[in-house]
């Protein structure tokens, strides 16, 4: 069958953003939104309307049968969020009028506080990993990781994703690649340098390979990867399946929060667009001082 004149724009808008370099993560999620907006509008032996016959209502249809399918509000703003980006796509190409997705609101997801390790547990999981409790085949590359997490606040890609040039040693300053390809600087501490310097001599890699951190056949290692490694090392030290990479990230944010530091900096710290974003952390922070007085208070 030919391609539709949907299939053929929405084919067209994912070509511009690889160009625009978009993450992988990315391209592949607005690719599945996009497709299954697609499959909604194109029953068997039917057309979809063309882009600029679409209006607020059939969108408004659409998110209702991802409702009717139980999928989360998270998941429904996110698929929002593709099909904006579309049809703002064609809106600033003159293909259509208006971005009828732009009508219609978008759908409240919960407030969800995330669960945050205190200071003590993040540095006993540390502490046994650098003991090295467990029989590894690459030790010191598993510590720095650790230490990196937790010491920079990294999500897992930007750790994946840093290279040997990224890391100025005398100043001990990193420079990450965060969402969006926007860069920015993150200073790390003596720990994480001591785990540096006892990896980098160990660190066997390909010719010609940059990546900091590799797997054990050299090549860059990859975010599933280095994320197999902390849960592995969560289980077995400390016993807690439910630890991620991105679990060190929310201590990092919410103990420098705690011990003092200034909200746009840790934004800064953390690569957020947005300050909101970063103000989540104070939530988890009253949230706590809430527990301890009513632990603590005679009165509570």
């Amino acid at each position: 069958m030919p391609q539709s004149e949907l299939a053929a724009h929405i084919e067209r808008y994912l070509e511009e953003l690889k160009r625009n370099n978009v993450s992988a993560h990315t391209l592949a999620a607005y690719g599945s939104d996009l497709s299954q907006f697609l499959n909604y509008f194109s029953p068997p032996g039917t057309e979809p309307p063309s882009p600029g016959a679409f209006d607020a209502w059939q969108i408004r249809e659409w998110l209702g049968s991802l409702y009717r399918d139980k999928l989360t509000a998270v998941s429904m703003r996110r698929k929002l969020a593709a099909l904006r980006a579309f049809f703002r796509f064609l809106a600033r190409e003159g293909t259509i009028q208006i971005n009828p997705a732009r009508l219609v609101r978008t759908p409240k997801a919960p407030v969800r506080l995330p669960h945050v390790m205190t200071e003590e547990q993040v540095n006993g999981l540390l502490d046994s990993v650098t003991a090295g409790k467990l029989d590894r085949p690459h030790p010191a590359r598993d510590v720095a990781i650790f230490e990196f997490l937790y010491g920079c606040g990294l999500r897992i890609s930007e750790l994946v994703g840093m290279d040997l040039g990224d890391i100025d040693r005398s100043e001990r300053w990193l420079r990450v690649r965060g969402k969006g390809r926007k860069e920015r600087q993150v200073p790390y501490g003596a720990k994480a340098e001591s785990a540096l310097e006892r990896y980098l001599p160990e660190r066997k890699a390909k010719p010609l390979e940059t990546a900091l951190f590799v797997n054990h056949r050299g090549s860059r290692l990859t975010a599933r990867g280095a994320s197999l490694i902390v849960k592995l090392y969560s289980t077995l030290l400390a016993g807690d399946s439910s630890v991620h990479p991105h679990s060190f990230r929310h201590a990092y944010a919410t103990h420098l929060l705690a011990d003092g530091a200034d909200l746009r900096a840790i934004q800064e710290l953390l690569g957020h667009a947005r300050l909101s974003t970063t103000q989540k952390y104070t939530q988890v922070s009253l949230t706590d001082l809430i527990a301890v007085y009513d632990r603590a208070h005679p009165k509570a």
